[in-house]
């Protein structure tokens, strides 16, 4: 049975399935699909192993080198498909990892992302769970290497953390399994809608831009109303980000919306607006 088939699914968040068709992963038997973004050393496959088990298998992306993992796990007569995405450091697409995973991420649209957090570098982290909410709601921190951090002086207030972030974050030892039942309960509990999500976003300081910035984002929303975060994508135009405008001239970003309309990059930010 499938996402879309499921009524009980009907208010979940909805993966792109004939997106991530395209990007090669079969979500035929799945309920939900659930995508693990992190940074390189932060416990990530360890978080995948622990989850999936035997049930799961390697391959790549198609027309990449990068390797791409995949999984399944039930909790609660529930399938999900977990997708292990390539360590990275953001999602600004400087490379191909990070492509494959800001690709999956904004047009796959998956039920859930865990976000995997080094508790001993929580600053450096940071960065990558902040872009991530940039793009999607359903976001779960899970805060591995607790142990570690303990072992060094470190200590967590995960509550704060939760209540700052706007999103469920769960301490964990994956090695260990420890968090592991908190962790799928929190995926659970947010693909049900019953986690009241407030994700943090970056304002910006600059009222004229922030005036373009809102101008910007209404017109995209227009031209693609199903797309996760028109915000994201007109803050990656304004920083210069040539795949994001290459996507546009391409008309890739309508995967997501019924639209037949193209979209001009002048159309979204003509030069006197912003100069």
């Amino acid at each position: 049975m499938t996402a879309h088939a499921t009524p009980a699914c009907e208010t979940c968040p909805a993966f792109n399935a004939s997106q991530l068709k395209k990007m090669g992963v079969n979500t035929d038997d799945a309920d939900y699909v659930i995508a693990l973004a992190g940074n390189p050393n932060t416990g990530k496959s360890t978080v995948f192993n622990t989850l999936t088990g035997l049930r799961q298998h390697v391959g790549n992306w198609p027309g990449k080198t990068v390797t791409r993992a995949e999984g399944g796990f039930n909790f609660n007569n529930k399938t999900y498909k977990l997708v292990d995405l390539p360590g990275t450091y953001s999602l600004l697409s400087t490379s191909v990892d990070e492509e494959v995973a800001r690709d999956f991420i904004l047009f796959g649209q998956p039920s859930v992302t865990v976000a995997v957090v080094d508790a001993t570098r929580i600053e450096r982290n940071l960065n990558l769970v902040i872009q991530i909410l940039e793009i999607t709601d359903h976001v779960v921190v899970a805060l591995n290497l607790l142990d570690e951090a303990k072992r060094h002086g470190i200590e967590v207030d995960e509550r704060h953390l939760a209540r700052t972030l706007g999103v469920p974050v769960i301490p964990m030892v994956a090695r260990k399994g420890q968090g592991v039942p908190e962790l799928l309960q929190a995926i659970e509990n947010v693909v049900n809608g019953e986690y009241q999500l407030r994700p943090y976003r970056i304002r910006q300081n600059d009222p004229k831009l922030e005036q373009v910035l809102n101008k910007m984002t209404a017109i995209i929303e227009q031209q693609y109303p199903d797309l996760p975060n028109a915000r994201w994508v007109a803050l990656r135009l304004l920083d210069g980000d040539a795949s994001i405008e290459e996507a546009i001239r391409e008309n890739r970003l309508g995967v997501l919306t019924q639209a037949n309309r193209s979209l001009s990059i002048d159309y979204i930010y003509p030069v006197e607006a912003i100069s």
